[in-house]
Order: structure tokens, then C-alpha cells, then sequence
């Protein structure tokens, strides 16, 4: 039987460019959903995200029963989990965007807004950009060297450095993506990072915490 990837629509995610990114990566079955049941029954689950911080908690938190179904299935069940842009800022433990807003603090941190050091730094980061192995970055966390599409203004920071798989920089380093056990949270889009994106994807739909 084919696994079941649950990608979660939550109202803040660009879910059809994502799915077929994940098809596309050999992803045999994607089921676009905001049914709790079905999350708690999912092999792997994805969550997206674009916008604000706070729009984005909002609409998942707004979702009944839809977080307690994530949390109980990836930190009692298991299941791999891959947050993509603010899908993985909300990882952290709180988004410091148009005030300060609940995440789902799976990864101890908080999400600030980049700062511009350098007058030629231009915010958004947008772009192509490098992707390094951070120096202590979790052993298996899927993250590999390369170059990826971003579009961000803020940034995580988490409390722990060694929640840190890899990094950019633009105008000083930003956390490119993190990770703990079975979870990987990555800034960047996999979906529009064409091969570099489409091998993360691939990786993550082998990937066996």
C-alpha cells in the first residue's frame, strides 16, 4: 500500500506548486487536507507556508483539533515532518512579525525580522542563494550543499545552535534550515529550487528518522 503524504491546507501555503513538486520528487500519493483524522493517519506530513507569521499561526491554530493531530502524530507517532518557508518558522517558539504571535515551539526560538547591516542589503532576501552544512548540524537531518530559491523578510534564531542544519548568507548569516529528530524545517522553497529542490524532496520522501 502506498504511503500517504499529508500536505496541510490551512489557507497560507502555495499547496498546488508544492504538491506537484512533491509528485514530481516521486511522491506516490499527496493528499491535500485539513482533516485532523486524516493528518493523525499520514505516513509523512508537509506543512507550507507564505505570508505573515501571524496569518499563517492564525489560520492553522483556526483549524480545530488540526495542531494536537500534527503534534500527536510526529512527536508520539513518528512521522516525518517537513516545514517549508513559514511552515518552518512555525516550528519556533514564537513569530515576532506585526507583534508577537504563538508558534508551535517544536523547535525552542523565536522568529525576528532581518536586520539590514548593510545599506546594499536589500529585504526581502529573495533570490538565489547558498545553502552550507551548519558545523553542528544534526546527522541525518537531509540537508546537502547547494543552491536554493528564498523569499523571506524574517528569519529564525533558535535558542539552541545545534538545531541549526544549515545556513545562507545575505548581509550575515541566516538559518537556512533546522532540524531535531524527526523534524526538518527548511526557509528556502524546495518547489521553486528546481533539481536542488526537487533532491531535497526526494530525500525527505526515503527519509526514515
Amino acid at each position: 500500500m502506498a504511503e500517504v503524504l499529508a500536505l496541510i491546507d490551512y489557507g497560507a501555503g502555495n499547496l498546488h506548486s508544492v504538491a506537484n513538486a512533491l509528485k514530481a520528487a516521486g511522491a506516490p500519493k499527496v493528499t491535500v487536507t485539513a482533516d485532523p483524522d486524516v493528518v493523525r493517519a499520514a505516513d509523512r506530513i508537509v506543512l507550507p507556508g507564505v505570508g505573515s507569521f501571524r496569518t499563517c499561526a492564525q489560520g492553522l491554530t483556526g483549524i480545530p483539533h488540526l495542531v494536537e493531530a500534527m503534534t500527536e502524530r510526529v512527536h508520539i507517532g513518528g512521522a516525518p515532518f517537513l516545514g517549508i518557508c513559514v511552515g518552518m518558522q512555525l516550528l519556533a517558539t514564537r513569530g515576532l512579525e506585526h507583534g508577537e504571535t504563538p508558534g508551535l515551539d517544536w523547535i525552542a526560538g523565536e522568529v525576528q525580522q532581518i536586520e539590514r547591516t548593510d545599506p546594499a542589503i536589500k529585504v526581502p532576501h529573495m533570490g538565489w542563494n547558498d545553502v552550507a552544512i551548519a558545523p553542528h548540524a544534526p546527522s541525518g537531518a537531509l540537508i546537502e550543499p547547494g543552491e536554493a530559491y528564498f523569499l523571506h523578510s524574517y528569519h529564525i534564531v533558535p535558542d539552541d545552535g545545534h538545531a541549526v542544519a544549515a545556513m545562507t548568507d545575505h548581509g550575515g548569516g541566516l538559518v537556512a534550515a533546522v532540524a531535531r529528530d524527526n523534524i526538518v524545517g527548511v526557509q528556502f522553497h524546495p518547489e521553486k529550487s528546481q533539481a536542488f529542490g526537487l533532491a531535497l524532496l526526494a530525500r525527505f520522501l526515503e527519509w526514515k528518522p
